[in-house]
């Protein structure tokens, strides 16, 4: 795979059981690169580990006073070091390929996850642990996969230079040999602990990204109540902690990167001085001792490989371990998709609820927990938060449907709506019927003030269309944000729309019309509404109450208000107190309210 292939038609199915086998899965995934790898670091690594020989080969000519020697030494060192140019050219374009690739992958699979999870997903996981994921996380990731070729080519290449050192001069060998994988091991006992350091500094981190995230998106909110310097203050401390807890991981690698350096040149001295005493003797030419002393120099180049992939290891372990739990997150309720790939039509029926929303026609439900309302409102659209029996389109099971096709039979708008950032023609470029043009979505959504607002905030676009959209719509107040996200829902004309409390942040005259736009505009489909305004709620076909979660009353808005004292007391906002003695005071005061409205809309 090349880095402009990407992304990955499918990036297959990962092994999400542990942070190693997700590692191991990773690896064997791009096996090709690691191979390709492999063998260039052996030629730049072989290449390195030959230019110690061709010196002594050097040396021990001029003191042979042989020219053909000498000749022959710059020979091979001409070829070693056009080995070495080409070996490590090579080595970092295969090794970033396969850095990008494996985070290339692993993005893809967090995107897969997200949009199979939907908003479950920040239930069951926090929002700045996501982005932590995908970012952070997935850096290390790719840094451990393109390092352990690059490690294995090093470790090969000490192994194959300590046995030609124990071939060539096997006094001096036998030092070598004993004294590498020393160095290599010396720093292991220090591993844990600045693992254990690395992860302090991650969770920190993720708490002051979620902070961090959460205090932005309130920002309006808290600054209208004077508690910006408040969170502000908490971010601070947070981001102080994070800082400190970077120094001390920071101190640990140090003093693992000061060993690293500390006893090669121990080992150097140790080679040095055994070296001068076997050449006094006699028993090894200057040559050899010059061959044995620049190998063990240019062997500590592989050497920090080691201490690389100790840290590569050490960093990617637990971000592995986080990208895998998220992985292997599952739908409370996936059959894969046991039936086939139909989009199915008809009566919208909850069998845990008892609610029944018939087809073509505009269903309001009024619930008195909006909590509930919004767990009801997902596993209408067969998005279950949790274990139960599926919901009903036709009498088709939405569990066992590809979840493409229940997405596109059921939509869903949550009562907090997503908008992305860039232009208004972008935000409503979703896959639609194409029965419903974007004019005639903003005009039932009465979004005519968030046109005009998009253009006054625009300086170079005319068309509203054109007008730019800033991150999650920040710009604009909660009810045009909500406006403009039910316009986008409506483009989309699903033969099911599930609305959970689309107009709680508009006024009341707005939201009159908005309802009866919405009633024309789906005129023959078939729609949900969880609200309790009695403005939405006088314009639905029928209205359904749920207590405790059981569908306990249906029929029309007025007719319920007179029969049902506990659905007039979630309409009109009554306390126990006023329900009993104050309740046909109530009910005119509603009545009255909804005849003034109407005439004014």
């Amino acid at each position: 795979m090349q880095i402009q292939d990407l992304p990955y038609p499918d990036p297959g199915v990962p092994d999400a059981r542990s942070g190693p086998r997700f590692l191991w899965w990773l690896f064997r995934n791009q096996l090709g690169g690691q191979l390709k790898s492999l063998a260039w670091g052996l030629l730049h690594f072989a290449s390195v580990a030959a230019l110690p020989f061709c010196v002594g080969v050097a040396v021990q000519a001029v003191v042979d006073r042989s020219g053909t020697g000498l000749a022959l030494a710059g020979g091979l060192l001409a070829l070693a070091c056009v080995g070495n140019a080409v070996g490590d050219t090579f080595l970092h374009r295969t090794a970033i390929t396969n850095w990008i690739t494996a985070a290339a992958r692993v993005q893809q699979l967090l995107a897969r996850k997200a949009a199979h999870l939907g908003s479950a997903l920040t239930r069951r996981v926090a929002a700045g642990e996501v982005v932590a994921v995908s970012t952070g996380d997935v850096e290390k990731i790719g840094w451990f996969v393109e390092a352990l070729s690059r490690f294995t080519a090093a470790l090969v290449t000490i192994v194959l230079v300590c046995a030609g050192l124990l071939v060539y001069q096997p006094a001096l060998g036998v030092v070598v040999a004993v004294g590498l994988p020393a160095l290599a091991l010396a720093v292991l006992p220090l591993l844990p602990r600045a693992t254990r350091r690395a992860d302090a500094q991650r969770e920190k981190a993720g708490r002051a990204t979620e902070l961090a995230s959460d205090t932005v998106a309130g920002l309006r909110v808290l600054r209208g109540i004077g508690g910006e310097e408040l969170f502000l203050d908490r971010y601070r401390s947070a981001s102080q902690e994070v800082r400190h807890a970077a120094v001390r991981s920071a101190r640990m690698w140090s003093l693992i990167s000061a060993i690293q350096v500390l006893l090669p040149g121990l080992l150097l001295i140790a080679v040095v001085w055994y070296g001068v005493r076997l050449a006094h003797e006699g028993r090894i030419t200057v040559g050899e001792l010059v061959t044995v002393y620049s190998s063990v120099m240019v062997l500590t180049y592989p050497l920090r490989h080691f201490e690389e992939i100790a840290m590569a290891y050490s960093f990617s372990r637990p971000s592995a371990k986080r990208a895998a739990g998220v992985l292997s997150l599952q739908r409370p309720t996936d059959t894969a998709g046991s039936r086939a790939a139909d989009v199915p039509s008809g009566d919208l029926y909850d069998p845990e609820t008892g609610l029944l929303a018939p087809a073509g026609r505009l269903t309001a439900v009024v619930c008195g927990d909006p909590d509930t309302a919004g767990l009801l409102a997902e596993r209408l659209g067969g998005h279950p938060s949790q274990e139960g029996a599926s919901v009903l389109l036709g009498g088709v099971p939405l569990d066992e449907l590809p979840l493409e096709s229940a997405r596109t039979a059921v939509l869903v708008q949550d009562k907090d709506p997503v908008l992305l950032s860039g232009t208004l023609r972008d935000l409503l470029d979703v896959p639609a019927s194409g029965a419903v043009r974007p004019d005639q979505a903003l005009a039932a959504a009465q979004c005519d003030d968030v046109l005009a607002a998009l253009v006054q905030g625009s300086l170079d676009a005319t068309d509203p269309m054109d007008a730019r959209i800033t991150e999650r719509g920040r710009s604009l107040s909660g009810g045009q944000r909500q406006r403009l996200a039910l316009a986008r829902s409506l483009i989309t004309d699903p033969e099911t729309l599930v609305l959970d409390e689309p107009t709680s942040a508009v006024d009341s005259h707005t939201e009159a019309r908005i309802a009866q736009g919405v009633r024309e505009l789906r005129e023959g489909r078939t729609t949900v509404v969880f609200t309790s305004s009695p403005l939405l709620l006088d314009r639905a076909d029928r209205v359904v109450f749920l207590h405790d979660g059981e569908a306990v009353a249906v029929g029309a808005h007025r007719e319920l208000v007179r029969t049902e004292p506990r659905y007039r007391a979630v309409v009109t906002r009554e306390t126990d107190d006023e329900t009993a003695p104050n309740g046909s005071v109530a009910l005119n005061d509603v009545l009255h309210e909804l005849e003034e409205i109407e005439e004014k809309a």
